[in-house]
């Protein structure tokens, strides 16, 4: 029937290739481990090999101090991420848990024995389980099964302990109390069943009142105390009419105030002090920045400050002291990105997790009385030569309507003739991209020699509360010809073969590579999509419920009949008669934000038209891959692809 379909239509055929008009070729399926492969050819030993130093190297981020002034941090000694011990600068990392399924956090129980808590998935699922644990001795898991439990927080004394819980299908979270005991059991207390996504941030330092945010979309959150002790009411701070995006939240040490990044009646995000009695707002960093406040820290004495500011994507640390407002001496660090910030249990140093373009992310500890920087981890690049990597230029695109769009771009150090290019667009759609460590692009370029480009198109968080709701709802569109204007760009650049492009990405990432295949269609050589949407309305429909109502203040209600036309009109799913260049499709089975279902949607119609479409299904995996087996698969994959359709 697939083939009459198409020889009956073959004289009108508007597909680019004579492979299009035939019928579908069959599908060679075969199983690798956990993976269903579909079209995708096995790895050759000199791709395997190639890849094998990129693939190896490895991360140290820092979790946490532990009391005794030691430290948590999480790094890969295997498969997947797990916690290890650090007991002081450059000492062996003690690893202390085993698991399948990577670690994905851990906090310390102040004043404990060098207790601690951390969490953990299930395949992918991300119904995170928290466990107790210690230096030596089992964890033991203390939340209910089935749901997910996320930002735990503990009282000053370490005797109280606060986080969030879900349950599958609810979109309101559940905020949960517990003591901790002497003994280190956990025992369970009060409860408040809110509304939406609402997660405990601070407790008081007399452990009376808990600081609680509810997120509302990127743009858009609101402050409560509430007070179990006091009949359990929620009192919101700073009401306003208007949406002010909140990130953080700490107390300060006399409990009248709070610390809060927030844009309030700025353009871009900065920390200000908020009185709880009378609701004045003082600034703390100065309200003409022109970049955000992305992170910060206030010691528990409330001497010194500590601040991280995203200049254009790098971080750039800030120290003060709090009281005096006067400027204490600054850490010279390596440019690059933030990954942790935190003061040590005495006081006197402040934790700093940083990685750049051309190392893996380690963690430093500055001193902050003699002004000195110790270097904690040095992670394994995997026998990479850093003086190899390249590290990315920042260049702004005009896009249609005159609106600059940032992008950074990773140009191989030896090209022989134009070199094709790898559009990178990042998920979210409210992230950003920034210039970390990320070895599969240090790869593309010095080993498949091709130009990447990773843009921040409109939507993209770290550019102002103006820039990041360029996209929602009916202008989402709008972002897809941002990739247009690059692709314009890139025409006009004569070290860049304007014939070999290909769109990559993941998430929202996922979308925009479908969405500029079938708008871009005749200007792209391929496309990888990974974990992506092909359909907002099937989207919003089947991804997990505590996730729905958020993702939909952003990308449009689709139960609003004028939203829903947009959903038809600008869906992948529903553009598939425009896409003939090959795709290949990348999946978790366990996704709970984008359901596999949406990969399954656009590979069947797009190979059902004739087109070349790879496909992976990871069924160990979730929202991207994050076992190493499976991500060495997928980037053996990609590699495979790539050569292909760029020709090398």
């Amino acid at each position: 029937m697939i083939r009459r379909a198409f020889l009956a239509t073959a004289a009108a055929s508007l597909f680019a290739t004579t492979a299009v008009a035939r019928a579908m070729p069959p599908v060679l399926r075969r199983q690798q481990g956990s993976l269903t492969l579909e079209n995708v050819p096995e790895t050759p030993a000199d791709v395997r090999e190639a890849l094998r130093r990129y693939q190896n190297a490895r991360s140290a981020a820092f979790q946490d101090w532990l009391p005794d002034g030691s430290m948590l941090i999480t790094t890969r000694f295997g498969q997947t991420g797990q916690l290890h011990h650090i007991a002081a600068p450059g000492s062996v990392r003690s690893q202390l848990t085993f698991f399948d399924e990577p670690v994905a956090g851990a906090t310390a129980i102040p004043g404990s024995d060098n207790r601690f808590i951390f969490s953990k998935d299930t395949g992918g699922d991300e119904y995170y389980q928290l466990y107790l644990a210690g230096l030596t001795g089992a964890e033991r898991a203390f939340t209910t099964p089935g749901t997910r439990n996320q930002a735990a927080v503990f009282s000053k004394d370490g005797r109280t302990l606060a986080w969030a819980e879900v349950g599958k299908g609810d979109p309101d979270y559940r905020v949960r109390l517990a003591t901790v005991g002497k003994d280190g059991e956990i025992e369970a207390g009060l409860s408040l069943k809110t509304t939406g996504a609402t997660s405990p941030r601070a407790i008081s330092p007399d452990g009376k009142q808990v600081l609680l945010s509810r997120t509302i979309s990127a743009a858009s959150s609101k402050l409560y105390l509430w007070k179990p002790a006091a009949g359990g009411a929620l009192q919101e701070i700073n009401p306003s009419d208007h949406p002010i995006a909140y990130d953080g939240g700490v107390f300060t040490p006399d409990g009248k105030s709070i610390l809060v990044i927030s844009d309030q009646d700025y353009e871009f995000k900065r920390l200000v002090e908020i009185n709880l009695a009378s609701g004045k707002i003082t600034p703390v960093t100065a309200g003409d920045l022109s970049w955000d406040v992305e992170a910060f820290e206030l010691s528990d004495d409330g001497r010194v400050l500590a601040w991280s500011i995203n200049e254009g994507g790098r971080s750039k640390v800030v120290i003060r002291d709090f009281r005096t407002r006067r400027a204490l001496p600054q850490p010279t660090l390596p440019v690059g990105v933030l990954t942790g910030l935190e003061f040590s249990p005495d006081l006197k140093s402040l934790a700093i997790g940083l990685n750049t373009a051309t190392s893996p992310a380690d963690v430093w500890s500055w001193d902050i009385a003699e002004g000195e920087l110790t270097r904690w981890t040095t992670s394994e690049s995997g026998g990479l030569d850093p003086a190899a990597m390249v590290d990315p230029t920042l260049i702004e695109v005009r896009s249609f309507d005159g609106l600059q769009v940032p992008a950074w771009v990773y140009r191989p150090k030896s090209i022989k003739g134009a070199a094709p290019v790898i559009i990178d667009i990042h998920g979210g759609p409210e992230s950003q991209d920034r210039p970390g460590f990320n070895t599969r692009r240090q790869y593309w370029t010095n080993e498949l020699g091709a130009t990447v480009i990773a843009p921040n198109v409109r939507g993209s968080d770290g550019y102002g509360k103006t820039y990041l709701s360029l996209d929602n709802a009916a202008k989402r569109q709008d972002s897809v010809k941002d990739i247009g204007a690059l692709l314009d760009w890139i025409a006009t650049q004569p070290e860049l073969d304007a014939k070999r492009v290909v769109v990559y990405g993941g998430s929202y990432g996922g979308f925009m590579v479908l969405a500029a295949l079938a708008a871009y269609n005749d200007r792209l050589a391929g496309a990888i999509d990974i974990v992506g949407v092909s359909s907002f309305t099937t989207f919003l429909q089947n991804t997990e419920g505590y996730r729905r109502d958020l993702r939909r203040v952003e990308y449009g209600d689709e139960r609003i009949p004028a939203m829903r036309a947009v959903f038809d009109r600008i869906s992948p799913l529903n553009l598939t008669d425009r896409m003939t260049k090959p795709l290949f499709v990348i999946q978790g089975r366990n996704d709970p934000r984008v359901p596999w279902t949406e990969a399954e949607q656009i590979v069947a119609k797009v190979r059902a038209r004739g087109v070349e479409v790879w496909y992976m299904l990871a069924a160990d995996e979730g929202h991207g891959f994050r076992k190493k087996q499976n991500v060495d698969a997928q980037r053996e994959a990609e590699t495979l692809f790539l050569r292909k359709v760029f020709k090398l």
